[in-house]
């Protein structure tokens, strides 16, 4: 048998995968809930996928309590931080969002530093690399987005300090780490869990907007991020690295125009007018939303993936288009 994973937010979207493919090459797995309760969701919703889960384990821990991490570490030769803390719209300031954000990221790598694990991966985010490339030039994992950049959103921001605390953490206490970083996350869900990125295309579909703004997205298919997660956890050359798991880019227009042409039966959801950029950046200086759309329409939507080709092997096997449908077809059901 071999070595014991900790999977952090095991019922989240990208979670969920990223057992499934550990259990599918015989990885045991120890994942966390903030409630135990979901843990029978879970195995149920796995087993549906046809992998063994017999060596597949629960415990209880949240990223706000210090308390639950030293058991949940017990036995543990490689984390998944996966998991990022829960914010309410509203609810939350900017100051307080940063700070736990940055907290909870810290209290996984202690606890795993703490415990001796040989490996922790975290998940990471594209608007903590990209968002200030406003050059032609491919964004690598070279780049870092400036936390100071006009139109930077707050959850955005708080991604790009958890990782920032997470590298100068894991380098000063040379703890082997890496980060995988996605676009826009989307694709088929395993559950009923989504992620935010599914907004995207919903609002397309809802209702709840006449007007289709033109901005592009980086796409990334949550089972390709999930294999980047699972080869950078076991292939040597992963070391104090970052990975970009993207698979390619596409506009709000265009996967209108997709739905359309390959979902004929939704069309009449869809809005029939585009929001022009101009538009979206003369309401810049008067509206947050029209901010960071700004932000969107002047960076690099074409990051490199190198780094994961070489060092991981890691190609994406999903294409922007079957990401896009399959992501459809989930919001459907």
């Amino acid at each position: 048998m071999s070595e014991l994973t900790l999977v952090t937010g095991g019922n989240g979207f990208l979670a969920l995968h990223i057992i499934q493919q550990l259990l599918a090459n015989d990885h045991p797995v120890r994942a966390t809930l903030r409630n135990l309760n979901k843990a029978d969701a879970v195995r149920q919703t796995l087993a549906a996928t046809g992998v063994s889960i017999k060596h597949l384990s629960f415990v209880q821990a949240d990223l706000l309590n210090d308390a639950d991490w030293p058991q949940a570490m017990q036995g543990v030769t490689h984390v998944m931080s996966v998991a990022a803390p829960v914010f309410v719209n509203g609810e939350t300031t900017t100051d307080e969002m940063n700070q736990t954000a940055k907290n909870g990221t810290l209290r996984i790598l202690k606890a795993a530093e703490v415990a001796g694990v040989k490996r922790v991966i975290m998940t990471a985010n594209f608007g903590a690399v990209g968002f200030s490339n406003h050059s032609t030039r491919p964004t690598t994992e070279a780049d870092w987005t400036d936390p100071n950049e006009p139109g930077l959103s707050d959850y955005e921001r708080s991604k790009l300090l958890a990782e920032r605390a997470a590298w100068a953490f894991a380098r000063e206490e040379h703890l082997d780490f890496a980060t995988v970083a996605a676009g826009a996350m989307l694709g088929k869900p395993l559950d009923e869990h989504v992620s935010g990125s599914f907004g995207l295309v919903n609002q397309l579909l809802d209702g709840s907007s006449k007007f289709i703004p033109d901005i592009e997205f980086v796409i990334s298919n949550v089972a390709d991020v999930a294999n980047a997660h699972v080869r950078a956890l076991f292939t040597p050359a992963a070391s104090d690295q970052r990975f970009l798991a993207t698979n390619g880019a596409i506009t709000l227009p265009q996967i209108a125009d997709l739905i359309r042409n390959q979902r004929p039966a939704l069309a009449t959801k869809l809005p029939h007018h585009i929001l022009p950029a101009w538009v979206i950046r003369l309401a810049a200086p008067f509206n947050a939303q029209a901010r960071n759309g700004k932000l969107f329409l002047s960076i690099n939507h074409h990051p490199s993936t190198q780094n994961a080709q070489q060092r991981l092997g890691w190609q994406a096997q999903h294409s922007v288009t079957e990401t896009i449908l399959a992501t459809v077809d989930a919001l459907q059901d």
